[in-house]
């Protein structure tokens, strides 16, 4: 049974036949070289199932059994490429994909706004490429349109064809010389057109791998393989406490645990460091920000390689992340803020500051103003001076950063009058918080703050917030994207005239927010923001076509 279903477009039509009016492109099955990799892919996700299968073999003596995953998981990977058929047509591109439950996914062209291409080792060893279709709009994994996959010499012709009605400066389809990528995968080489190169806004240096372990992706790497080691029970032993192991414990001393403690701690700093560089050179090397007009191309990775299309026309602004360790080390990540797909896409990984502001400038810079002027402006978006909140917002830091520290000590009084044994070393604890927390309330009240840069002939209103301590952001929100306005105010901000105001937008998080600001600053904000949304001046409306 036929299920016609647009992806990421429109309803879905009741009639198959009438799913893409006008179209008589013949269907085409996806390159024959995924007869190899289906089967090995399909045995990769069934992994457990065949392993199982193994152990049975091995346990029951019949070496036969061993071979029940591959007699069922190889036959169906086999019918995915029988299954899989495609066409692009003068008006929509089509995917037919089942064997048992048939699915019908249509792109109008009209609306398509990004041609992905990935290629992990498996695709670039056989020459191929995967192909993804988007129209800008959020969609489910099961309704994304993913050709996988083609040669990757059709590759670039393909989206060239797809994407020619996005243009505004030459492409690939305009050269009458059939462009062709490399074997090794989807690639910009040198024999690549100049119009389709683009302008290079931003590119990855080997010399940034250092800040790779100032991030939590190590931790977060090295917690998921200890946490799958003990789903398998790898490494799981009993452990046995007895009196002869507390003996010995306490034989080697206190420096003696104080250097192994030490020593161990190291160790996990070096394994979670290796991992986070690891997964750094893995997902960003040779990172690649072109600018082609009307779209950004982003190419990066070591073993997969991917290349991402972002329509600048969805763009609403940039966000700097500053996490703690980062800031303190010069650097900072860059996400662009766009509406539907990839709202929050990563445009520059741990990279040195001064690398994210140019970038920053030339993400945001309009396509049709005066280069210089209007970059040089916008590169002091990323470190304008921001109007600070006041004494009341910093007050309200530190009672929220310093409330353990009074807690901590009424509980440890309230231990010492019921007679309980509480030694002097506990004290240590609310001593400690102390400073503590009163650093961590300095910090957040020093990275608060906001501002509204004025429109000029160059570029819209910018309404620039910035919060946070331990993970800092910095967010560059056009006004023409900001679609409303919250302001909250909880019982303790009314009692100190606070506020806090949030600009809803159709990008990114949806909800930026400019907290505890004075109330009576809080709607001269709004103003200012909404007065420069209309005398924005025209040049701005080809940024936002309608």
């Amino acid at each position: 049974m036929t299920e016609p279903r647009p992806a990421n477009g429109p309803g879905p039509a009741t009639e198959p036949e009438t799913l893409v009016p006008g179209d008589d492109e013949p269907w085409l099955h996806v390159d024959r070289r995924m007869l190899l990799v289906h089967p090995i892919q399909e045995i990769v996700k069934f992994l457990p199932a065949v392993i199982g299968a193994v152990v049975l073999g091995v346990s029951s003596g019949n070496p036969l059994y061993s071979l029940l995953g591959l007699v069922f998981v190889v036959p169906y990977a086999l019918t995915l490429w029988f299954t899989t058929t495609y066409r692009v047509g003068p008006t929509h591109v089509e995917l037919r994909t089942g064997l048992i439950r048939r699915k019908r996914l249509a792109v109008p062209r009209a609306r398509i706004r990004s041609v992905d291409i990935e290629a992990d080792p498996l695709h670039r060893i056989l020459g191929l490429a995967v192909v993804v279709i988007g129209t800008g709009q959020e969609a489910e994994a099961g309704d994304r349109f993913r050709l996988d996959a083609l040669a990757a010499g059709h590759v670039r012709p393909l989206r060239a064809e797809l994407l020619a009605h996005t243009r505004t400066l030459p492409t690939a389809a305009d050269d009458p010389t059939p462009a062709r990528l490399p074997a090794a995968g989807p690639d910009t080489g040198p024999e690549a057109p100049a119009a389709e190169r683009g302008a290079e806004i931003g590119h990855w240096q080997p010399g940034w791998v250092r800040y790779a372990p100032l991030s939590l992706t190590g931790f977060a790497l090295a917690a998921s393989a200890l946490g799958l080691a003990a789903q398998f029970g790898f490494g799981a032993a009993e452990i046995r406490i007895g009196h002869g192991t507390v003996d010995t414990v306490r034989g080697f001393g206190v420096l003696s645990l104080f250097l192994a403690g030490l020593a161990a701690l190291l160790a996990l700093v070096v394994v979670v460091s290796v991992a986070a560089c690891a997964h750094y050179l893995a997902t960003y090397y040779g990172l690649r920000v072109t600018d082609h007009g009307s779209t950004l191309q982003i190419r990066r990775g070591l073993f997969t390689l991917r290349r991402i299309t972002l329509d600048t026309a969805r763009l609403r602004g940039a966000t700097i992340r500053e996490p703690l360790l980062l800031r303190l080390a010069g650097a900072a990540q860059l996400e662009a803020v766009m509406t539907g797909e990839n709202p929050r896409q990563k445009i520059l990984p741990q990279s040195p500051r001064a690398a994210v502001e140019r970038t920053l400038a030339r993400l945001l810079s309009p396509r049709n103003a005066n280069a210089a002027a209007t970059a040089a402006r916008l590169a002091a978006l990323a470190d304008i001076p921001l109007t600070g909140h006041g004494p009341a917002a910093r007050r309200r830091r530190y009672v929220r950063a310093c409330w353990p520290v009074p807690l901590t000590a009424v509980a440890l009084l309230l231990a010492t009058a019921a007679d309980w044994q509480v030694t002097v070393w506990w004290w240590l604890l609310p001593a400690g918080l102390a400073p503590v927390g009163a650093l961590l309330a300095e910090d957040r009240y020093r990275g608060l703050g906001h501002a509204v840069v004025p429109a000029t002939a160059g570029s819209p209103t910018w309404l620039v917030v910035r919060s946070g301590s331990l993970d800092r952001e910095r967010t560059c929100l056009e006004a023409p994207g900001i679609i409303g306005w919250t302001v909250r105010q909880t019982f303790w901000q009314r009692r100190a005239g606070l506020a806090t105001v949030g600009a809803a937008t159709a990008a990114g998080k949806k909800l930026y927010l400019v907290h505890d600001i004075p109330q009576d600053r809080a709607w001269a904000v709004m103003d200012r923001v909404a007065a420069g949304v209309t005398r924005r001046a025209p040049a701005m409306d080809a940024h936002h076509p309608e």
